[in-house]
């Protein structure tokens, strides 16, 4: 028992140190300031890779998350809480559409009084363009905490999103929003919100609005075209917070690590854990990577949302001017993880054999991995 309980501090003192460390360059283009200086990423890899120590804390905290993983499916400690907790969440499916529409619509309210399009690394300029950008964004933004034209809200997000991405790449940094989008069409605006009092009115007998809004028969027929696909929602987020995770890992720390490391140095980070720099952003990078890549696979699916929050809450707190709202979205897509669970498609669900037996409480389709 000794033993255990030491390998538990151990793997939890490592596993830690890799969620301090990923922060450090969290949207980097949102912290850094000024041309921070090309490093070539082999080169940068071989300074990092060829000092022993670096592989060995890099390798052994890959095999300490392996190990924790392992030991807690073995063991699985607090299963009774972890099934209570399961069955708690699930019970606010309901507010699902509610909790996505303030995850995108306050970024988006805010994206339009502070200035920025989406992305604080996209400003729109010009005498014409800026205001309508702001304005723009107001509406939409509006139209969704209201709860009001839901699913035509989120198509034309969609578009404009599309249609800044093919002139601004820079977008790609929040690409968490066509994701968030999608699920949305889906789902349509849920309770509580304007569209489904204006729905109520119209579908009551004798009621004035009622005979001059066709708009309520239509949203039935579409939402019988959807309602398919509805099952689909926790794989959509999970893959489009994923894929925003890898992208974060490779192209803003593997491929630039510049300003990865132009953030590691202004905010003293190397006080905080004392390794080397270069250490740091390739940890970072390696374990944005390695999560993203096990919310795509859907393994861990509640447990990988839970360590997202607590990465943008460190991020918030140790980053003091990275702007709170480009990661209101994100906040959204990982609160409505732990919600939804891996959903189909997943590991989490189709885990072969001998971890099947070892995850499933007995209920049919249903895992505790998740």
């Amino acid at each position: 028992m000794r033993s255990l309980r030491q390998l538990y501090i151990v793997v939890t003192a490592v596993v830690a140190v890799l969620l301090t460390a990923m922060p450090a360059a969290a949207h980097v283009d949102y912290t850094t300031e000024g041309d921070s200086g090309h490093v070539d990423t082999v080169q940068f890899l071989i300074d990092v890779l060829s000092q022993p120590l670096h592989v060995a804390l890099l390798v052994g905290g890959a095999a300490a998350v392996v190990v924790a993983a392992i030991a807690y499916l073995r063991w699985r400690p607090l299963r009774r809480d972890i099934a209570v907790f399961r069955d708690a969440v699930t019970d606010y499916d309901d507010l699902l559409p509610w909790l996505l529409r303030l995850g995108f619509g306050l970024p988006l309210v805010g994206a339009g009084f502070t200035g920025y399009f989406i992305s604080p690394a996209i400003t729109p300029t010009g005498s014409l363009l800026a205001p309508l950008a702001r304005l723009f964004q107001i509406g939409l933004g509006f139209a969704l905490l209201f709860g009001l034209a839901t699913r035509v809200a989120a198509f034309i997000g969609l578009l404009a999103y599309f249609g800044v991405l093919l002139f601004r790449p820079e977008l790609f940094l929040s690409m968490e929003y066509v994701a968030g989008f999608i699920v949305l069409i889906l789902l349509g605006s849920g309770r509580p919100s304007a569209d489904t009092v204006l729905e109520t009115i119209a579908a009551a007998d004798g009621t004035m609005y009622g005979r001059i809004d066709p708009i309520h028969r239509l949203t039935d027929a579409f939402r019988a075209r959807v309602a398919p696909y509805r099952a689909l929602v926790p794989t959509i987020i999970r893959v489009g917070l994923g894929v925003t995770f890898i992208y974060l890992g490779v192209a803003q720390k593997l491929l630039a690590p510049g300003p990865a490391l132009q953030v590691v140095a202004k905010y003293n980070l190397t006080q905080v854990v004392p390794v080397d720099p270069g250490l740091w952003v390739l940890g970072a990078a390696l374990a944005e990577i390695a999560l993203g890549t096990a919310l795509i696979l859907g393994l861990f699916t509640r447990a990988d949302a839970l360590i997202a929050l607590f990465m943008f809450t460190l991020t918030l707190f140790g980053l003091p001017d990275d702007p709170v709202l480009a990661h209101i979205s994100l906040f959204g897509l990982a609160s409505a993880l732990i919600i939804t669970g891996a959903g189909p498609h997943a590991l989490d669900h189709y885990l072969p054999g001998w971890l099947a037996r070892r995850v499933s409480d007995g209920t049919p389709g249903e895992t505790t991995t998740g």
